[in-house]
């Protein structure tokens, strides 16, 4: 489609709200204005509707290739665009996991020929290489990932020499997963000394506590500060992390950001009795006290993004005990969604969410004319009615999981429309046809 007009929008877009008309030709935004009178191939008529610019979920797992019976490019970045995510950045705990240039190229040909989202994907740090690391291509890849905690594989990163030349060497961003292992056990051993393997899941924030938490993000934001690194710590889930970081800074200048994510901004410890495995997450989500700091620190600029960490567990895996039950969730389908009902809970504005899920990630990933609803930057835009209750159950969940932490709760807010590269890949509940998700380039 060269063309489409949106007309009598009400645009959310770097901390306004204006009423406009907006031209899309060839997959950018050619002209905002008050009144457009042109013939487009298509024209949406946005009266009472939101245009936000389109989410960036700076952190997803969408298990393909190897772990493609939880989820796969295809479903997942469908469920991202159904709730207004246009662009996401994928980790490297695939399987095999993507530790080598070929093995992350080998994504990035699955996501050209399946996403209809656009996409980066993360190169993958381990103990041991270095090498393959430090070739990573800073305009064409969104970042390095570092385990500093449990992972899957070979992804552990805990030898300090490798930590301590990862963080000195690394020509672009690292971002982080801070739990410290030590800890982590010695908590474990504790408790299954008490109970054996009967566990109860209500003791997650326990096990990956708050120490494991502090001791190694805190220890990344040495190192950083150390080498000067350009960092960013994700998923952060206590209180006391947030005052590891700055809101003294402006963000373009800042070496390191941080991320909170939805399930830390809504779920406390007392769902865990109903919840149960579904919101089961590493780092864990902790206690009210936590996720009402956490929420404080994105309001005040000491947390600069909000992502998912979506990753997707069968229901069969997620229903076994809790020692065996996999850590973590499906959230791109409705993070918007949920973030949209904090608003009209008078927690949030629009304009925090438009520049905690869109523009912040453009401007800390670099990335280039995303992120921002800007004449001359691609059409990645979604179109929300901020008065169309809907709930969420079995027959509207689009992960291939086929569940979801919030079933049952109903929004007030839903995505009418997704337009991705000035592609319109969702209307009105469905998903329109071809692939349009373009590799994000990076302005490094």
């Amino acid at each position: 489609m060269a063309s489409i007009l949106i007309k009598n929008a009400t645009i959310v877009n770097e901390g306004k709200q204006t009423q406009a008309d907006l031209l899309i030709k060839h997959g950018f935004i050619e002209k905002i204005a008050g009144s457009i009178d042109v013939k487009a191939d298509k024209e949406i008529n946005a009266e009472g509707l939101h245009l936000l610019p389109g989410c960036i979920d700076d952190q997803v797992h969408f298990r393909e290739p190897g772990l493609t019976h939880k989820g796969n490019i295809y479903t997942e970045s469908h469920g991202a665009v159904a709730g207004g995510i246009t662009s996401f950045m994928e980790m490297p705990n695939t399987v095999p996991n993507a530790l080598t240039q070929q093995l992350l190229q080998d994504k990035y040909d699955i996501a050209a020929q399946n996403s209809p989202a656009n996409y980066s994907f993360f190169m993958g740090a381990s103990n041991d290489n270095l090498d393959e690391v430090l070739r990573t291509d800073a305009k064409n890849v969104c970042g390095i990932k570092v385990f500093m905690g449990s992972s899957t594989g070979n992804m552990l990163v805990d030898n300090p020499n490798t930590l301590e030349n990862l963080f000195a060497q690394s020509p672009m961003l690292i971002a982080t997963h801070c739990e410290d292992e030590a800890t982590i056990k010695s908590n474990l051993a504790h408790y299954r000394q008490l109970l054996g393997d009967n566990i109860p899941v209500r003791l997650h924030p326990k096990i990956r506590s708050e120490e494991a938490c502090y001791l190694s993000s805190s220890m990344a934001v040495e190192l950083a500060k150390k080498h000067n690194t350009r960092l960013h710590i994700l998923h952060i889930s206590t209180a006391k992390e947030t005052h590891l970081f700055s809101n003294e800074i402006p963000l373009a200048d800042k070496r390191i950001t941080a991320e909170a994510c939805i399930h830390h901004l809504w779920f406390t410890d007392a769902d865990y009795e109903t919840k149960g495995n579904f919101i089961k997450w590493n780092p864990a989500v902790k206690t009210e006290a936590d996720r009402d700091e956490i929420l404080k620190a994105v309001l005040d600029g000491r947390i600069d993004v909000i992502a998912t960490d979506h990753a997707p567990h069968t229901l069969e895996e997620k229903t076994q005990p809790y020692l065996q039950a996999p850590s973590g969730g499906p959230l791109v389908q409705h993070a918007l969604p949920a973030m949209l009902e904090l608003y009209h809970h008078g927690k949030i504005t629009l304009e925090q969410i438009a520049e905690k899920m869109a523009h912040n990630v453009a401007t800390i990933f670099q990335i280039e004319k995303r992120g921002f609803i800007r004449e001359g930057y691609w059409a990645d835009l979604a179109l929300v009615n901020l008065n169309s209750p809907w709930q969420v159950n079995k027959g509207n969940i689009l992960y291939k999981c086929g569940w979801s932490p919030f079933e049952g709760n109903t929004f007030k807010a839903k995505v009418i429309s997704t337009l991705v590269s000035g592609n319109l890949v969702y209307e009105n509940g469905q998903l329109m046809s071809g692939q349009s998700g373009q590799r994000m380039t990076f302005d490094r």
